[in-house]
């Protein structure tokens, strides 16, 4: 069988952010180290980072697109590992493990406990060879990783397991596995809360900082536009961008090869108009410690010095803002996930053809009025959201903790 790999945009921006990510990592300065060691060192924040590690691993997963030669569907590496689950498997709803025994369960999730076992110990092995000295030396919590990373195994191989013989999220209207769609939602949650951040930061930092730094008529003209932005309602400003994206798409069908490239463009359009939309309240933090730290005495020493104003901005201003924007981009995360459903519930979010929390949600609506209540979907949909959203919470309260010196 001959394949060839396919590209999307936000497969493509996805890569890049991750390569820039561990490019950084390896790139800190001493004084990173020590404020990140903070954040290893704490329970909760070793935790939940190793949760949101297996959350970004699955949307990578889903996110490595291939095409079998002379077959049009395209599908994700995920796809693959969870087939046939992709394909309807029932003719309408099935509750979760429909006609199965406690002692079955059991069954299947002891007979993968070598497995779990066995990629858990090649897991820590390979993280002590590659990082082991770095991470040795940052004094991190060593128990808390090994032990989060034990349970995260153990959970995803036991369902992984249990899927491929029951339907453990039962199945909806037209029998397709419910897990499935959960775990594809994963993608695109990540994507909505990543894709976003990349979108909004350069238009709050280059606002917020040349606001805060220039004033005068700069200052009045930035507090214009960004008040005039935030007076408008959010979700009718959304709805109206999307609206007019389905009638461009509409009118030039010729430009999306099939219903993937057409659902991937309208989730990268989403994320530009989201962080459009959502620039403004982290261009005010910035805009007001600008104006503060502009007047510190080494700022005012290197004006005096003949620096230039770029200069000062890139040498001085920035660094001291990286943890008012550190702290912003995290907690932002968890809110642009829920915007997300909120959305699709509404019908402005995501391609319809794209599974994701939001659209999940949005199809169990009418399902809890029937009789029995088909509530499993709305469940599945809760929980693997709840999780992502709890997760990069504590961690954003972690990072705070950390990295705000207020706090120091």
């Amino acid at each position: 069988m001959t394949f060839t790999f396919t590209f999307l945009w936000t497969d493509i921006i996805f890569y890049l952010l991750i390569l820039s990510v561990v490019g950084l990592c390896f790139w800190q300065n001493s004084h990173g180290h020590k404020t990140w060691r903070r954040v290893w060192c704490s329970r909760v924040g070793m935790s939940t980072s190793v949760i949101l590690f297996f959350y970004i691993l699955i949307a990578l997963l889903d996110s490595i697109h291939i095409r079998v030669v002379d077959a049009i569907q395209v599908q994700s590496v995920l796809d693959i590992i969870l087939s046939p689950l992709d394909k309807p498997l029932e003719k309408t709803y099935i509750p979760p493990f429909h006609d199965v025994t406690v002692q079955n369960i059991l069954s299947v999730i002891i007979s993968v406990i070598p497995l779990i076992v066995c990629i858990w110990l090649l897991f820590i092995s390979a993280i002590y060879l590659i990082a082991g000295q770095y991470l040795w030396q940052q004094d991190i919590c060593w128990p808390t990783l090994i032990f989060t990373i034990g349970i995260m195994l153990f959970i995803t191989i036991s369902l992984y397991a249990l899927s491929r013989q029951y339907h453990i999220f039962g199945t909806d209207k037209i029998g397709q596995d419910v897990f499935y769609q959960a775990v594809k939602s994963i993608r695109t949650g990540i994507m909505i809360g990543t894709l976003t951040t990349i979108v909004m930061l350069p238009f709050a930092l280059l606002m917020g900082t040349m606001a805060g730094y220039f004033r005068g008529w700069i200052d009045d003209v930035i507090q214009y536009i960004y008040t005039t932005l935030s007076s408008i309602p959010s979700v009718l400003l959304i709805a109206a961008s999307v609206l007019m994206l389905e009638v461009f798409m509409g009118t030039h069908p010729e430009w999306f090869v099939n219903t993937i490239a057409r659902a991937d463009a309208r989730l990268l359009a989403l994320c530009v108009i989201l962080g459009i939309t959502s620039w403004t309240s982290l261009c005010r933090l910035v805009r007001a410690e600008t104006l503060k730290i502009r007047e510190l005495d080494y700022v005012m020493a290197a004006k005096a010095l003949g620096v230039k104003d770029f200069g000062i901005i890139l040498q001085h201003i920035l660094p001291n803002l990286m943890h008012i924007i550190l702290i912003t981009i995290v907690l932002d995360f968890s809110g642009l996930v829920l915007a997300e459903a909120v959305l699709s519930y509404i019908g402005v979010g995501v391609d319809p053809s794209m599974q994701s929390f939001g659209n999940m949600i949005n199809s169990a609506r009418l399902e809890l009025a029937q009789e029995p209540v088909v509530w499993w979907s709305l469940t599945a949909a809760f929980i693997f959201m709840f999780v992502l959203v709890l997760s990069a919470n504590l961690f954003a309260d972690t990072v705070r903790d950390a990295l705000d010196p207020k706090l120091q």
